[in-house]
């Protein structure tokens, strides 16, 4: 007889794993099948496990379907087959030409603020501009390893001197359940619930001082540094064509001056 507990577990054979996958992508059998020059009576096999796909197939599948680098690891030992993505960590000397590339694009980007978070937005690295933002923020916070949502949106961190408040914790949120929706990731979920219970500061949102005006362009973050209105807007890249999962999940996140005034609080606060 099959317990409850067995009932419960999710089905981690490669067939299922790509269904699932292609429903999360909206994509149907005969529209995945023209994307990967097969048939959508062979995805059905495969999805069903009368077929065994072979590894080429997998990753071909997975690439179609835009599955993360981690989760074609994943799928691929569903299959039979052994991980083709490394893992390296960022402290391996293998990625020193990496660090120094990253560290020369956040210096570059100075007095402007610049960091690079991995897929759980741990700060993997920050520049001088980032620094000067988090004056003011609780001494446990910026103990490593130092996480960017939980700095911005918890009570004891940015959030008590982001002027609007109400909307850059939305935007932020409505973020992180992007990712979620694109990875499977209980540690991601864990943060997601933490800093979505953060309380919000007393008379968030009604500062007056808050622009009532936003850049047409993109939702800025408005925040109060030092008796100065600092306005951001946000700006993510990420590697292209990553073949390994630590730099895959890295991104790079860029913070734009949204006005003539924080261009010149800025370059006065850095001088």
């Amino acid at each position: 007889m099959t317990s409850v507990l067995s009932d419960a577990l999710p089905d981690t054979r490669v067939g299922p794993l790509l269904r699932g996958w292609r429903e999360r992508r909206r994509v149907s059998q005969l529209e995945l099948a023209l994307r990967a020059d097969s048939s959508a009576r062979h995805i059905s096999f495969v999805e069903t496990g009368r077929s065994r796909p072979s590894e080429e197939m997998v990753l071909r599948l997975a690439e179609h379907l835009d599955v993360p680098v981690r989760e074609r690891n994943a799928l691929l030992l569903a299959a039979g087959y052994a991980p083709r993505y490394s893992e390296t960590p960022m402290d391996d000397p293998s990625m020193g030409t990496l660090r120094e590339g990253i560290d020369r694009l956040l210096r570059g980007y100075e007095p402007y603020p610049a960091l690079v978070v991995d897929a759980l937005y741990t700060v993997v690295a920050a520049n001088r501009g980032i620094e000067m933002l988090m004056t003011g923020v609780a001494p446990e916070l910026l103990t490593p390893p130092v996480n960017v949502m939980r700095l911005t949106l918890h009570p004891r961190g940015l959030a008590p001197r982001i002027l609007n408040l109400p909307e850059w914790r939305g935007h932020l949120l409505h973020q992180m359940e992007r990712q979620m929706a694109l990875l499977r990731s209980d540690p991601l979920r864990s943060l997601y619930e933490e800093v979505a219970a953060y309380p919000l500061p007393a008379g968030a949102g009604d500062d007056p001082r808050a622009p009532g005006d936003h850049p047409s362009f993109a939702l800025p973050m408005v925040v109060e540094h030092q008796g100065r209105i600092l306005s951001f807007v946000s700006s993510i890249s990420t590697f292209n064509t990553p073949m390994d999962v630590t730099v895959a999940e890295l991104a790079i996140e860029t913070l734009l001056p949204a006005d003539e005034e924080t261009v010149r609080a800025l370059r006065e606060l850095s001088a």
